[in-house]
């Protein structure tokens, strides 16, 4: 069996590749429980060494990776040649600042001394999705190899080029082999990985459905999971907000990588006395910007990254214009090669309309109009998700306390969602559980050991 991978952008075959079979990958998985052996015996400082030649192999090489990553996905080169620029800062952030995060703890209790100790596990299994080729596999990967963990990545099919990629800029800048491993393999070997004695958790982005079934396969083993799944993230807009900042926000929160990001701002929320004027400006912002080849640096919005997600989109809005909803902007597949989507924009929206209901992965935007902030945080909360969301205010205190009733695992004040290095990412209600980055990210796939001395 073979994967193929197709450029989005022109619907042409760049690429096949074989399928490993589950003997092979086991046998890659013993080589990574070995490679884990030596490499948990390193100080923090002597990985943080490696982590700082990752960085400069990754900003080397970055116009190449970046290329090989707009080819498979499609997302604009600017786009993907900045994601290449932040994997280099995530390394040179875990090298600064992983001793002290991973640092032994002393606490007072009954005894002589009492320490924390935070020690690595051995190799995670990590299953990423396409629409970061290169951000998502290190930022899940990079803080428990700092720790001392080993990594077997399982990436999705469509970004095998991208996943090689990441292998080979980790053994470009001289870690120990098999520290990181990328595995080419189907989800019956994937659910043999997670039985095998040789991997000790699990972590994933993906689908709610996707999350349930590894979720399941992990909690069989009695193995540790961090689930990062689907999200349907509010972007409110206060009556007191600057309706041009917003804007600006909400476009980029919906367009970004066509669309297609967890922590995407999908539903806008926007309060009714600044509503027209908001939606006037975000309708023609959206109506102007730049659709096309995603090569080339003036494109602002890339195709998506397969035809399933064209019809989603045009699935979305139908189902929205038959429930009443007007489009003001975009609403249609863009006619030729390549899977090209209008940025839209869907007022007169209700909460029964599918694209309000369901996570949207791509550039359809339904503008939701509330009356009151108490209206839009009953709004934002409505719903199976708990990802992240952005308020849009003035008022910064206000819009602080309006985050705290938020059921979400982050909230933006004045900016569109984002990770970062140093912010903790994660959801709550369906959108799963676990945190990535930051100290309380790395900690996930340690094991906390209470040290406590007495007499």
């Amino acid at each position: 069996m073979k994967f193929k991978s197709v450029n989005p952008a022109t619907e042409e075959v760049i690429a096949e590749y074989d399928l490993m079979t589950s003997e092979k990958a086991l046998s890659f998985a013993k080589d990574s429980d070995n490679a884990f052996l030596k490499w948990k015996n390193l100080d923090v400082p002597q990985r943080a060494q490696y982590f700082r030649k990752l960085a400069a192999v990754l900003r080397k090489n970055k116009e190449k990776y970046a290329k090989t990553m707009t080819l498979e996905m499609g997302k604009p080169i600017n786009e993907s040649i900045s994601e290449v620029e932040k994997c280099a800062y995530l390394a040179e952030v875990l090298a600064d600042n992983a001793g002290k995060w991973l640092a032994d703890e002393e606490v007072n209790a009954d005894g002589k001394k009492h320490i924390i100790t935070f020690e690595p596990l051995g190799p995670i299994y990590i299953i990423m999705p396409w629409n970061f080729p290169f951000w998502q596999p290190f930022k899940v990967a990079l803080p428990p190899i700092i720790a001392g963990n080993t990594i077997i990545l399982k990436h999705a099919s469509n970004v095998t080029g991208s996943a090689l990629a990441v292998e080979e800029a980790f053994i470009e800048a001289g870690f120990p082999e098999n520290v990181f491993r990328t595995l080419i393999i189907d989800h019956e070997t994937s659910s043999k990985l997670i039985e095998s004695e040789y991997v000790k958790a699990c972590s994933l982005t993906g689908s709610v459905g996707a999350g349930a079934n590894i979720a399941s396969e992990s909690g069989k083993n009695i193995k540790k999971i961090v689930l990062e799944l689907g999200g349907s993230d509010p972007f409110i807009v206060l009556e007191d907000a600057d309706i041009n900042a917003a804007v600006k926000g909400a476009v980029l929160g919906r367009t970004l990588n066509a669309g297609q990001v967890c922590i995407g701002s999908k539903r806008i929320i926007v309060h009714k006395k600044i509503v027209e004027e908001f939606t006037k400006k975000f309708s023609d912002a959206m109506k102007n910007l730049i659709v096309g080849n995603p090569l080339d640096t003036k494109t602002q919005v890339g195709p998506l990254a397969n035809e399933k997600a064209v019809k989603a989109m045009e699935a979305f809005v139908a189902d929205a214009v038959s429930k009443g909803a007007n489009v003001a902007a975009g609403g249609k597949r863009i006619k030729g090669k390549g899977y090209f989507f209008e940025p839209t924009v869907l007022t007169n929206i209700t909460q029964e309309m599918d694209a309000v209901c369901n996570e949207v992965f791509g550039p359809v935007a339904p503008i939701i109009i509330v009356n009151s902030e108490e209206e839009a945080i009953k709004t934002a909360n409505n719903s199976e998700f708990g990802l992240s969301a952005s308020i849009w205010t003035a008022d910064l205190a206000k819009g602080e306390k309006i985050a705290r009733k938020l059921e979400t695992g982050a909230v933006f004040i004045n900016s569109i969602s984002k990770s970062h290095p140093m912010l903790t990412i994660g959801g709550i209600k369906k959108s799963g559980f676990g945190r990535e980055l930051s100290h309380h990210g790395i900690k996930e796939f340690v094991n906390i050991k209470g040290i406590n001395i007495y007499q």
